[in-house]
């Protein structure tokens, strides 16, 4: 009773303390207790779910590349001095003389680079560092080196429907562009067959080929006309045999529509 208030507020006659809530009764709390248990019944029990543990997904893992096949040399193809054998983890070169004797240490795998390791699939030697990657002995041993491989089969050849090709022209000639890399000066043929066909028989030292019957837009000097091949392509050198404007390099292909002036460069791809 000696215990000072705490709030502060006016005299009043009348007692506007909140009214106490009401307990349950006894028979409340029975009644509460029998609707729980038949709610219970009705649904069931309720079964108790366990921890789902969850695992970080795993990549699946790529399967070895398959080792190369046995390749020898063939023995009719002459071998260059200075070439290097074209195993992996040999690179002896050839330095003229007899070849017997020989004998290739390789690694007949593939490359294999995994979390900072490297190695070779066919030995189970693995390194951090690149340059010691590359000086990891062979595991193989073979008779003689590869330096030219098997003779490729001509008739094998990927054949190419069509390559990527422009012109540009001046009054007297019209110089169009074949793009074919590595092509063969040695196995293709170029043939100015008349005054409006060029023949093409191209093949690649990757064993591709491409070959077609050309028919120019307009007729050409074939004697006058010539060619050069690149490390990127063939150019021809048609001569005009009557001066013609040329809108398109062959006689099937669709005009553009597109004006060319003679003297002036153009392109058609």
């Amino acid at each position: 009773m000696t215990i000072p208030p705490c709030t502060t507020g006016k005299h009043s006659t009348v007692d506007d303390t909140a009214a106490a809530e009401p307990q349950p009764t006894d028979g409340d709390v029975e009644a509460k207790i029998k609707a729980q248990k038949e709610e219970q019944e009705s649904f069931g029990p309720a079964v108790a779910r366990g921890p789902v543990a969850t695992q970080p997904a795993r990549p699946t893992p790529s399967p070895a590349p398959p080792e190369s096949a046995d390749e020898d040399d063939d023995p009719s193809i002459s071998v260059l001095e200075g070439a290097s054998c074209k195993r992996k983890g040999c690179g002896v070169q050839y330095k003229g003389g007899s070849r017997e004797g020989e004998e290739c240490i390789h690694h007949p795998g593939q490359p294999l680079f995994h979390e900072g390791s490297k190695g070779w699939t066919c030995c189970k030697k693995r390194v951090l560092e690149f340059d010691e990657f590359m000086k990891l002995p062979g595991c193989t041993t073979k008779p003689h080196h590869l330096f030219v491989g098997a003779k490729k089969d001509p008739s094998s050849a990927e054949e190419l429907k069509d390559v990527r090709n422009d012109f540009y022209q001046t009054a007297t000639t019209v110089i169009a562009s074949l793009y074919l890399k590595k092509i063969d000066k040695e196995r293709s043929k170029v043939e100015f067959a008349d005054k409006d066909t060029v023949e093409l028989d191209l093949r690649t030292s990757d064993n591709k080929r491409y070959r077609t019957c050309m028919t120019t837009f307009a007729p050409i000097d074939e004697a006058k006309s010539s060619f050069k091949i690149m490390g990127t392509k063939l150019e021809l050198t048609l001569v005009k045999a009557n001066g013609t404007g040329w809108p398109v390099l062959r006689a099937d292909d669709p005009h553009t529509g597109e004006i060319i002036q003679a003297g002036r460069a153009g392109r058609v791809v």
